[in-house]
């Protein structure tokens, strides 16, 4: 009985030909990855060696940001703080995180400034130096108004490096700022910009109306709070404080308190605890009540007796014969300055000093008058 035929395919001639084609055409493209994986060239050419450029020399500029960053940062501090909260369970008293923010050395005393807001409701304050070192702070006084506040640090002193204090009196639109802090925690971060304009008004947490505020364009972000912005010097020339943002984070528009305003109230927060106010001693009606009454002014409910105000003649509501209460004097301007409610008087008062004069156009009984009043101490 004859075998079984096989299939032609296995009798061709083209056979090994064809075998040894395809182990040719396997090694030509496994030596051809290797040299694709390996970036070289074919054994037969010189490898091209790659032309690594030298670094170039860093600009002016650079240098100049690079030094006063190094010099500067060293008096940014990275401020956390902690509140007690009651467990809902057990019901014991535990210390949570509240807030962090920036602050920076004011002198070798340990004070350091930082926002009212970076602090607000903390129970336990720690600062952490430039150097890593931590340090357990307190409240020495705050100014709710133009959200400042000031603590104190045991440090010690070569950790202490005072920034250097210039002025926001002289500065001008489009001139280079660098703000140092610790955004969303990370220490030390710069950011540049410019001053995008000035003479803005912010609120604070206490409602009342921060002015001459300077608006930047440099990144700043929760964290920032409370850093120094200085110039192109290096000088302190703000202090970092609100952005607006839809989103929460940096949108291109940055505020901070001018540091001619830090200037004046610092020393004070220092030695008070608290800003001492100029004024003129007076109390004022609620202003939705004059609102209803349809006054624009300032109606004065009572002058305090041998007061600024009693001394320069002024007069406060008081109940006649018959019963009927008639209104007292109502200030419309001071130093030329509209003044509608409390927020615009402390704006325009908050430009002068105890013991300044000041010019105050009143109302008394629908006639206009005028008159210098010397600003008093007021708590």
């Amino acid at each position: 009985m004859n075998s079984p035929s096989r299939p032609a395919l296995f009798r061709s001639p083209f056979i090994p030909l064809l075998v040894v084609a395809l182990v040719g055409l396997a090694f030509a493209r496994g030596e051809a990855g290797r040299f694709a994986r390996s970036g070289g060239t074919p054994a037969s050419a010189p490898a091209a060696r790659q032309i690594v450029e030298a670094p170039s020399d860093l600009s002016d500029d650079e240098l100049a940001t690079i030094s006063i960053f190094e010099r500067a940062s060293r008096s940014v501090v990275f401020i956390t703080s902690t509140t007690m909260r009651r467990d809902l369970f057990s019901f014991n008293l535990m210390e949570v995180p509240q807030g962090s923010g920036s602050g920076f050395v004011w002198n070798k005393e340990g004070h350091i400034v930082t926002n009212f807001h970076v602090v607000y409701g903390a129970n336990a304050i720690t600062v952490l130096m430039a150097d890593r070192s931590e340090y357990r702070a307190k409240v020495v006084g705050v100014d709710p108004d133009h959200d400042l506040a000031v603590l104190q640090t045991q440090a010690q002193s070569d950790a202490l490096v005072p920034v250097t204090v210039g002025s926001s009196g002289n500065l001008r639109v489009g001139q280079k700022v660098l703000a140092i802090g610790n955004p969303f925690g990370l220490d030390h971060t710069l950011t540049t910009g410019v001053v995008s304009a000035l003479g803005r008004t912010i609120k604070s947490m206490s409602d009342r109306t921060i002015d001459g505020v300077i608006q930047i364009d440099a990144a700043i972000n929760p964290g920032n709070s409370g850093g120094p912005l200085l110039d192109s010097s290096g000088r302190l020339i703000g202090i970092n404080t609100q952005i607006v943002s839809p989103s929460g984070a940096f949108a291109g528009v940055g505020f901070a308190v001018p540091v001619d305003t830090i200037s004046r109230i610092v020393p004070e927060l220092i030695e008070h605890g608290k800003l001492i106010r100029p004024g003129l001693g007076v109390t004022l009606f609620a202003e939705d009540l004059v609102r209803r009454w349809g006054i624009k002014g300032l109606v004065l409910a009572k002058v305090a007796r041998g007061g600024a105000a009693d001394r320069a003649g002024f007069r406060g509501a008081r109940v006649s014969s018959s019963g009927r209460v008639e209104l007292g004097d109502i200030i419309t301007q001071v130093d030329g300055h509209s003044v509608k409610n409390l927020d615009d008087l402390v704006t325009v008062l908050d430009r002068h000093k105890i013991g300044d004069k000041v010019t105050v156009e009143f109302l008394r009984e629908n006639r206009s008058h005028q008159t210098t009043i010397t600003l008093q101490q007021i708590e």
